[in-house]
């Protein structure tokens, strides 16, 4: 049976919180792609906002093989796992990063954006996408052991991290402020703003750290800080905020942007950097050393260039999350003292 797209929305929000933080750090989801013998096809011009995203109704983007990238690839002496083959650590959890379509149960068929990052990068190289559904708390020992030759699960670059894996980027890491459609509140973006607010979070997260501090501001100030309301359950929170208990929501952008596109039912007021106050950068990552993150940087770059890139983000509505440079191992967030 067919479900709506809030219908799919809502089924999948009580999981988010799962998979949006790991460790206060990086918000982690996985995914998988398109059947790796699909031939290039031509992108529906419907956006996948329209479409009914829990039924399996989605259009991949594909790519041709970038020459410079698959010459990098075989002078960097880079050898995948399986011959021909790029095996790509993914997972499954809702749109829009990635999900399990209804009615589909293959690694090929988990949709959203990271798996098709992860399914154009193999392209790109001139490799067969070999996406391999992880848990997030496995991936790490796996790109070490070279179970995977990559991962694409929304994985945010740190300066602990880059002494095990290679990056390659393409994607900020981004925070959003969400209230109802027909809130007053037009904008959050300093400590000012939230001053007297009841804001859903959380527990241990960076957005927790982020309200916590801005709550430090606004008490040395004088001012009345934020009352933060955890919920561990996202379903619960997008209950709080809409019955009135609070007045704005604040976790990771992606999911939150797709949820108030589907639904219409709240908006965007404030975007803050998911390392705040320092930046961060969304990544493929790989084994320290093995010469893939060069030419996955430059198949990005191709994407970037060639304005596919764009069309992935803009299927799923996270535009707002777009680079305009892929960089091989960039700063990352500062290890923690």
């Amino acid at each position: 049976m067919a479900i709506s797209k809030k219908q799919g929305v809502a089924l999948g929000v009580g999981i988010v919180a799962v998979a949006a933080v790991v460790g206060g750090v990086v918000a982690a989801v996985n995914l998988g792609g398109a059947p790796v013998d699909a031939a290039p096809a031509a992108a529906d011009s419907t956006p996948a906002a329209e479409k009914n995203v829990a039924s399996g109704d989605i259009t991949w983007i594909h790519t041709e093989p970038v020459p410079e990238a698959v010459d990098a690839l075989e002078a960097s002496g880079f050898e995948p796992i399986e011959a021909g083959k790029l095996t790509v650590a993914i997972g499954s959890f809702v749109p829009p990063l990635s999900y399990q379509p209804e009615g589909t149960s293959a690694a090929t068929d988990v949709a959203g954006t990271e798996p098709n990052i992860g399914s154009l990068i193999a392209e790109g190289l001139g490799l067969e996408y070999n996406p391999q559904v992880v848990a997030w708390a496995d991936w790490p020992l796996g790109v070490q052991s070279g179970k995977y030759d990559l991962i694409t699960s929304n994985v945010t670059v740190t300066e602990e991290r880059k002494e095990l894996y290679d990056f390659a980027s393409y994607r900020q890491d981004l925070l959003g402020f969400y209230v109802r459609s027909d809130s007053d509140i037009d904008a959050i973006t300093e400590a000012a703003d939230i001053s007297g607010l009841t804001i859903t979070v959380g527990s241990g997260t960076n957005q927790e750290q982020v309200l916590l501090a801005w709550n430090e501001e606004l008490e040395a100030d004088g001012e009345a800080p934020a009352e933060l309301a955890y919920y561990d359950d996202t379903a619960a929170a997008t209950l709080a905020l809409q019955s009135g208990r609070a007045d704005a929501g604040f976790g990771p952008n992606a999911t939150a942007a797709w949820a108030a596109r589907e639904t219409g039912d709240t908006k965007l007021v404030g975007i803050v950097p998911g390392g705040w106050p320092q930046t961060a950068e969304i990544a493929a990552g790989t084994k320290k050393g093995n010469g893939l993150a060069e030419p996955v940087s430059i198949v990005i770059n191709h994407l970037i260039e060639e304005g596919t890139y764009a069309e992935v983000l803009e299927a799923w509505g996270l535009e707002s999350e777009g680079v305009t440079e892929s960089r091989v191992n960039p700063p990352g967030l500062p290890k923690s003292e």
